[in-house]
């Protein structure tokens, strides 16, 4: 019995994904200077022309695979079960302490030096933000019709920012797990306070008149 060959339709797939991923691992190992479409195609295992058949540009390669991965991480947290709301900062952190916050600081950097890279990015950025702040927004059951809990979701996310960018140089774990312990509380803290005085406010409406 002959070797059952996959589909064209499936082998090309797996080529875009193999590229996409070693698109995300170059750009956060070595930069945007580091990362040709040529060392991505070596380390994904196939041919530049096979890469090029995929992704014309170096600039189609790259943008692609930071929202491939930006997607990959977003579907992670939607699956993220019910859990409390220290665990939650704990998880939007995390997304911002992996191979894809460093390779998308190394496109953030090379976007604001390349032109055709610029509007590229700034666009999938906006993306990226809008979809993490309303998923954030899900996971920790805020209303945001309440007055400052939209700023105290945006306030995580780019406290969680830039606890990304300070681990880019160190391992800061140890100082990172009270940090987000804090935050956890004073999420939670803020949270409920204005749930608490939104019910007041409610209370305190006159009683219609029977």
């Amino acid at each position: 019995m002959g070797v059952v060959t996959p589909p064209k339709q499936d082998r090309s797939r797996v080529t875009r994904q193999r590229l996409l991923e070693a698109a995300v691992a170059c750009l956060a190992e070595h930069g945007w200077a580091g990362s040709t479409v040529s060392a991505v195609a070596e380390r994904a295992g196939v041919s530049r022309g096979a890469a090029q058949h995929h992704f014309p540009t170096r600039e189609d390669l790259f943008t692609a695979a930071v929202e491939y991965v930006a997607e990959e991480r977003s579907q992670a947290l939607r699956a993220l079960p019910t859990q409390d709301r220290t665990a939650v900062v704990a998880a939007l952190v995390d997304l911002y302490t992996g191979p894809l916050f460093r390779a998308a600081l190394h496109l953030w950097v090379a976007a604001s030096n390349e032109e055709q890279l610029r509007s590229r990015v700034t666009e999938l950025e906006a993306r990226v933000g809008r979809e993490t702040h309303r998923i954030a927004v899900q996971l920790l059951n805020a209303d945001e019709s309440r007055p400052g809990v939209r700023e105290t979701v945006q306030g995580l996310l780019d406290m969680a920012r830039g606890l990304g960018l300070a681990n880019l140089l160190t391992d800061d774990a140890a100082r990172r797990d009270r940090v987000v312990a804090q935050w956890g509380a004073l999420v939670e803290e803020a949270l409920v306070e204005e749930a608490l005085k939104d019910q007041g406010r409610k209370d305190r409406r006159p009683k219609d008149l029977g």
